[in-house]
């Protein structure tokens, strides 16, 4: 068993003496001690560029190891395409995004990046054009347990992200963009998190799926805040949310809007195919939600869903609010002309809209607060919501100065 170097002689050694007896003591240790060794050290950082040693991402995912944090110079890195094994990298673009364009190039037929090691971070990447033989490649292909993707943007691939299923898998998207994602035929997505133990969304602007989805997930636990998923204008996406295996699933201060052009009359769809988690539970709070098609439903709720709260929301446009079981409990019914410029999507409230100071406290399900502390800002960014007083129905809080 290695043993540790004592604090106080730590404190008198040379660094580099240290270093040396540090590399020693490891050296003639077991298996499990050298790893721990190697945890406890400092990572290193990898930089990735057309000035650098390591040119493209690839080479850095090739020579990385576990805790290393790798820094990709902005720029376009066209034919790229890399497997990440290591455990707990940290990986971004820096002094702007690093853009991996795929042209032609993927990764074990799956996908631009396969992320394989566990607890893996990505920051301020672009995915584009990722493209494989069998129609389903992704920007990146989640394997290993553990995702965190902050300030990332995926665009005109086949699916944006993918992840399989892993019930040790946390998944976590940050202030990103999804944008044209989708092969077309409908089961391809901007976004398809498998059945993992748990899916969070916030501050993102996810938009125009091809056919697909904008937003689907099986998780067990599904937290899904303070986004815009939209489809515009001329967006074809099916549902803008999906949950179709139902699990705990919480839709707080959301701006949704179902487009004109859209595949699909159904807006956010809950246990299309079964409820097959532990606890099967929807909390949709304080969204603003616009359908601009001649009909349809804003929610489909399965049949047998033991709880489903519909609570504080503001639903502008034509459809039944709620297809199967749930408590409808003081929802507004808004006209266009409560938003500030709903011909270009900014649903913000006028003065005098019927929504303003309208909601009700929430409360807290599973020790979750469902009064909303946040609201989306565009693009991709969030501030703060007042977390006393009177709370406005919506997505979008009344304030008075524009």
């Amino acid at each position: 068993m290695q043993r540790p170097v004592p604090v106080r002689l730590q404190t008198c050694l040379h660094p580099l003496a240290l270093a040396l007896l540090v590399m020693l003591t490891s050296q003639c240790a077991g298996p499990e001690a050298q790893e721990r060794t190697r945890e406890a050290t400092a990572p290193a950082v990898l930089h990735v560029g057309a000035a650098r040693e390591l040119k493209r991402p690839s080479a850095a995912a090739k020579a990385a190891r576990d805790g290393d944090i790798i820094e990709i110079d902005a720029g376009v890195y066209a034919g790229d395409a890399a497997v990440w094994r290591q455990n707990r990298l940290t990986i971004r673009g820096v002094v702007g995004r690093a853009h991996l364009r795929a042209d032609g190039a993927e990764a074990e037929g799956k996908a631009i990046w396969v992320i394989k090691g566990r607890d893996t971070t990505i920051e301020n990447v672009e995915f584009s054009g990722a493209s494989v033989s069998d129609q389903n490649g992704a920007g990146i292909r989640l394997e290993g347990p553990g995702l965190t993707v902050r300030n990332c943007y995926f665009h005109d691939n086949e699916n944006g992200i993918l992840t399989g299923p892993n019930q040790a898998s946390d998944v976590v998207i940050e202030r990103s963009e999804f944008a044209g994602n989708g092969f077309g035929d409908g089961r391809t997505h901007n976004m398809y998190i498998g059945n993992v133990r748990s899916f969070t969304l916030l501050y993102s602007y996810v938009h125009h799926a091809v056919v697909g989805h904008n937003v689907k997930s099986r998780a067990a636990k599904n937290y899904v805040a303070y986004n815009r998923i939209a489809d515009e204008t001329d967006g074809r996406s099916s549902y803008d949310v999906e949950f179709p295996d139902g699990g705990l699933s919480f839709v707080i201060g959301n701006v949704i809007h179902k487009g004109p052009a859209a595949e699909n009359s159904t807006v956010v769809s809950y246990g299309a195919e079964s409820l097959g988690h532990d606890i099967n539970e929807l909390y949709f709070v304080n969204n603003t939600v616009v359908n601009d098609l001649p009909g349809g439903r804003f929610l489909f709720v399965k049949a047998g869903t033991p709880a489903a709260r519909i609570m504080n929301n503001v639903f502008s446009g034509r459809g039944e609010i709620l297809t199967g079981p749930g408590s409808l409990e003081n929802n507004v019914r808004a006209a266009k002309s409560d938003f500030v410029d709903a011909e270009r999507f900014d649903y913000r409230l006028r003065a005098g809209a019927a929504a303003i100071g309208r909601g009700l406290e929430p409360g807290s399900a599973w020790g979750m607060d469902l009064r909303p502390t946040a609201e989306y800002v565009h693009p991709a960014q969030m501030r703060q919501r007042s977390r006393s007083g009177k709370l406005d129905a919506g997505a979008l809080e009344y304030r008075s100065e524009r």
